[in-house]
């Protein structure tokens, strides 16, 4: 839920729309009657915090978070995999 920029009470997400596999456009308003502003945001997949723990999905294309970079750092994408 994000906040509303104008008078900082919840706005809730009325409609979205993917722009890509990992970027989603999402248009809000603000629950306040009395606002009522409306905004459209961008969400997108910043960096992944914990691989998924099955290895059968493909691994996407996101940067590793640097803990998870340590921690993989001897590892290529596909050895993720296994």
């Amino acid at each position: 839920m994000m906040s509303c920029p104008f008078c900082g009470h919840a706005a809730h997400a009325r409609t979205s729309r993917s722009l890509s596999e990992n970027v989603k456009q999402r248009y809000h308003q603000c629950r306040n009657i009395e606002c009522s502003a409306t905004f459209r945001t961008l969400e997108s997949i910043e960096e992944i915090i914990q691989p998924s723990n099955r290895r059968d999905l493909p691994v996407p294309d996101i940067p590793l978070s640097p803990v998870m970079q340590k921690k993989y750092k001897h590892y290529s994408a596909s050895a993720l995999r296994n």
